[in-house]
């Protein structure tokens, strides 16, 4: 049996994108909670040895202090989820790991592939033992880990067309505008720019299985996001605007991490559950 695959972001990764986000210094930190430097910094660290000093870091960086709790006591993980039609790779990069997605319509066999991962032999593998076929390969955002393997992915299925957004275009691939629609076999799917960790980074909004499938990149993570590289502001803002206003049953495929969803994260994630829950 495999191991189920870990939550990205631990309670202080989430502290330090905060940080960073919103240009807090500990020094600022420290003045904003009057938390002792000492168990600041062991927090900081990963330490979890006050939780007066952890539900005062949390209000002082915006963020649900229950959710942060739930995250440092390691007492929360999204359920599981099986669904027809859906199916995810999760391969080495460097000290970490990247997922990527096959997305097939269950009656057509029609197929497509969401990001490479590292490794896309695992993806071609899991289609054909489906008896699926890859038609087109979507990019959720252009970071080397996203599409390490694109080009061995493409040959593979016959030179099959790749898309970006026009936001982060990539050479050889297709350019679409957010809003604009797509289709896998009976499956319809929709594009929503959801940038801040990257320029053009895109979540591909599919209906037509069981339950809708949201696959956003490093937007979100199962109890966290993205880490803004571009604008945390903007990360933040699209993530509760265009991701979690989906349906609560939305599942949703993060390029790090466990699979989670729309409701999962409503409850449970650090940067927005006070305001959903």
């Amino acid at each position: 049996m495999t191991s189920p695959i870990p939550i990205e972001d631990e309670f202080e990764d989430i502290i330090a994108k905060t940080m960073r986000g919103r240009h807090i210094s500990e020094g600022d930190l420290q003045s904003k909670t009057g938390v002792s430097s000492d168990i600041l910094q062991r927090l900081c660290r990963g330490e979890f040895c006050d939780e007066p000093a952890l539900l005062a870091v949390a209000k002082a960086l915006d963020l649900d202090p229950q959710a942060l709790t739930m995250s440092a006591s390691k007492v929360w993980r999204p359920r599981s989820v099986t669904l027809e039609g859906l199916a995810m790779t999760n391969t080495p990069y460097r000290d970490m790991r990247v997922n990527a997605f096959l997305i097939w319509d269950p009656e057509s066999k029609k197929g497509a592939a969401f990001d490479t991962g590292t490794d896309s032999s695992v993806l071609t593998e899991q289609a054909r033992e489906k008896g699926v076929a890859i038609e087109a390969v979507y990019l959720t955002h252009t970071h080397n880990d996203h599409i390490a393997d694109l080009d061995r992915l493409t040959q593979d299925w016959g030179g099959v067309p790749v898309y970006a957004n026009e936001a982060e275009p990539w050479p050889g691939a297709t350019v679409f505008s957010e809003g604009d629609s797509f289709t896998i076999g009976s499956l319809s799917m929709t594009t929503k720019t959801t940038s801040g960790h990257s320029v053009g980074g895109t979540t591909y909004v599919i209906e037509g299985l069981e339950r809708p499938v949201a696959v956003v990149g490093d937007a979100m993570f199962a109890g966290s996001m993205g880490g803004g590289m571009v604008s945390f502001a903007d990360a933040w803002k699209n993530n509760r605007e265009k991701i979690l206003r989906l349906p609560d049953e939305t599942i949703l495929c993060p390029g790090h991490g466990p699979l989670t969803s729309v409701g999962e994260e409503k409850n449970n994630n650090p940067f927005f559950a006070q305001e959903f829950r």
